[in-house]
């Protein structure tokens, strides 16, 4: 099998150490592998795949004069924003965690399971995209294709991980008692109606980025969509009310099947033994879990799901190693 040279450029962060957990655990082909974090972290060793490497100093400089391939970025929007371009002008494909590319027309914002195609249309910079937005769009792919959504209201669930370390950290001071540092209020035994800042009509940026992006990578501009997003006291995996609004009849038994087939996609669905997905119970897996699958009588055809996932794993970290490796997939059919 043909290896490749991969860089993670924030390698020390909270989804920066979750890529290695994840390339070891999918035996990604690395051949030279190549660390990068801020000044304060270079210097450091990390361990990945059996050896020990020296982590550098993410800068203007740091991609010159490497043989690399892949780069995975998660080091903040601001970071890809400088860093981004600089590696794509060597000839690295960039596989961006952070919001900084997902709305730019020439970036591809992909969910393999749902529009891998357009990672052949990749210009140096592909984009992952928001958490919460990642496992939705999972859920609706096969319903848009059978049914053709018109509304959508999203309502999550999200937990503190998706906040970063200081939002997690956040958790653990309120169980203690002590005073909240990074969100607004306290986390602990409260939710907070606020994720991201807040925009000129009302929105948060968070709400807005799951709006947009659903549109992006569903590839439908005349989707209605309106969204509240929720940060609740759970440490990982998102949570979400999605209701959706058909175009097109629908039975509820060819719906379930079509969720049931679909990839990356694990339906917990029985009320009568009180089987649903909670955050407890995805924590630590790949696939988007769906339940409490019933018809919304409120409307001619709509219906509710309720989306779990664990978003540090697929809503970041694996989302952009499945990424990667549609993009080798691709590279060895010689499709791009």
């Amino acid at each position: 099998m043909k290896k490749y040279n991969l860089a993670i450029a924030g390698v020390t962060g909270m989804v920066g150490r979750k890529f290695l957990e994840i390339l070891e655990e999918r035996n990604f082909p690395v051949n030279d592998f190549y660390p990068f974090a801020s000044a304060r972290s270079a210097g450091k060793m990390i361990e990945f795949m059996g050896k020990e490497y020296t982590i550098e100093e993410l800068n203007e400089t740091c991609f010159d004069d490497k043989d690399i391939d892949i780069a995975l970025f998660s080091a903040g929007g601001s970071i890809s924003e400088a860093f981004a371009p600089i590696a794509a002008s060597k000839g690295i494909v960039v596989i961006d965690n952070s919001s900084a590319w997902r709305m730019d027309n020439e970036v591809p914002l992909v969910v393999p399971e749902v529009n891998s195609e357009d990672i052949l249309k990749h210009k140096g910079i592909i984009a992952n995209p928001n958490c919460s937005t990642t496992q939705a769009v999972v859920a609706l792919k096969p319903l848009h294709d059978l049914f053709k959504i018109k509304r959508i209201v999203f309502s999550t669930y999200q937990s503190v991980s998706g906040a970063g370390v200081g939002g997690y950290e956040d958790l653990e001071r309120g169980i203690r008692g002590d005073k909240n540092k990074h969100f607004p209020y306290p986390i602990f035994s409260n939710c907070i109606p606020h994720i991201d800042s807040f925009l000129e009509n009302g929105y948060t940026k968070e709400e807005m980025k799951m709006i947009d992006e659903t549109k992006k990578i569903l590839g439908d501009d005349t989707l209605k969509i309106t969204a509240t997003t929720v940060r609740v006291p759970i440490f990982n995996s998102h949570s979400e009310s999605i209701n959706i609004e058909f175009e097109k009849p629908f039975e509820l038994e060819t719906l379930q099947s079509a969720l049931m087939d679909a990839p990356g996609i694990k339906v917990v669905d029985d009320p009568d033994n009180l089987q649903y997905p909670m955050p407890v119970n995805v924590d630590g897996k790949d696939e988007v879990f769906i339940g409490r699958i019933r018809r919304d009588f409120s409307v001619e055809n709509g219906v509710n799901l309720w989306v779990v996932a664990d978003n540090i794993r697929k809503g970041a970290a694996t989302n952009t190693i499945q990424i990667a490796e549609k993009l080798v997939e691709y590279w060895n059919a010689k499709l791009i």
